[in-house]
């Protein structure tokens, strides 16, 4: 078992309120993250799911207990920092099994359980190694084994990735997603990397100062974006957000693009993804404009078109364009991949 359950959660720092009321259901086995902008109250929600911060009003249920009070060496729970935290005149065996040993587990019992973390993880080669011999992707998962061994309830995971390399953090993400799939426990994990949060989530939490602004599996929030802040936050390069006005049964861009198809609620902004954008001939789109920048990045290029009044749109085209900075284009929304957002910021796309 490993449900988590977070009932109308709060968290004041003195006066200041920074978890403004959170509500939310993890199911057993389920992969969840956290994700939103620094200052959101991520690290925080996560720390007050393991107890290392007081919960100042709601409740937290694990497998449908109240724990609310409990400290952290009772809710059953492990975490994983980004920090990793081992002891350096340690082994690598010795660092997975440390906790187990101050727990007075018999030391059979500890052997068993290390070989079964390093076999998961694939370190049986560096057990008898000291952390300072290995790379940063191995004392990682070090530290996760040593997660692992206490065979905890669920794993809290508060930016474990950040401290390393890209590559590295492209094997880890792999390795996490294997975890999860081999192991079948529940798991929070709180990022700033949309990448991270795409690939490994099966659902992601997308807080915004406090308050949770949209929860979802990946598709969905990329496809049908709750509001104003989850469609700009999600994608990257993100989504191409222009002032608009409703009028006569159609919208209408600011910038004096066209708009061009019916629209009968008043929306005061249109979204478009970069990839979704139609390159044609100017006067043939919804909006017109002029290629400042071709970012050529291998696989894509990123075309940043000045669309007039300080607007500038991304549009996302195979790497081998021929289009150069220069040129006049004009560019199609399609309408089954164009969103419409109210003057509250929220999503009017059904």
């Amino acid at each position: 078992m490993g449900s988590i359950e977070l009932k109308g959660v709060e968290k004041w720092f003195g006066s200041a309120q920074v978890i403004k009321g959170v509500d939310l259901k993890i199911e057993e086995g389920e992969f969840v993250v956290f994700v939103g902008p620094s200052g959101c109250g991520k690290s925080t929600l996560l720390r007050m799911i393991g107890g290392l911060e007081d919960i100042s009003r709601g409740a937290l249920l694990i497998n449908d207990g109240d724990v609310t009070d409990h400290p952290p060496s009772k809710r059953g729970l492990t975490m994983v920092f980004q920090s990793y935290a081992l002891y350096p005149h340690l082994t690598v065996g010795e660092n997975m099994g440390f906790s187990l040993k101050v727990a007075g587990v018999p030391k059979a019992e500890i052997q068993e359980q290390v070989a079964k973390a390093a076999d998961v993880l694939k370190l049986e080669p560096f057990l008898e190694r000291r952390p300072k011999d290995l790379s940063g992707g191995q004392r990682q998962r070090v530290a996760i084994g040593r997660s692992i061994v206490r065979d905890p309830t669920a794993f809290l995971f508060d930016e474990p990735l950040s401290n390393l390399d890209a590559a590295l953090r492209v094997e880890m993400r792999y390795e996490i997603a294997k975890l999860h799939q081999n192991l079948k426990r529940t798991m929070i994990y709180v990022t700033h990397d949309q990448v991270e949060a795409m690939t490994l989530a099966d659902r992601i939490v997308v807080l915004e100062y406090g308050k949770i602004a949209q929860v979802g599996a990946p598709r969905e929030l990329y496809e049908r974006p709750a509001n104003l802040f989850v469609a700009q936050f999600i994608g990257s390069p993100k989504m191409n957000i222009l002032p608009c006005t409703t009028r006569d049964g159609a919208y209408h861009l600011d910038n004096g693009g066209s708009g061009g198809f019916p629209l009968t609620s008043e929306a005061t902004k249109v979204g478009i993804r970069p990839e979704h954008i139609e390159i044609a001939d100017p006067g043939a789109g919804q909006s017109d404009g002029t290629i400042e920048v071709v970012e050529y990045l291998g696989a894509d290029s990123f075309l940043i078109v000045d669309c007039g009044s300080d607007e500038r749109v991304t549009v996302r085209l195979n790497g081998d364009t021929d289009l150069r900075s220069g040129a006049r284009i004009g560019m199609v929304f399609p309408p089954d991949k164009t969103h419409f957002f109210d003057a509250d910021g929220q999503s009017m796309t059904e």
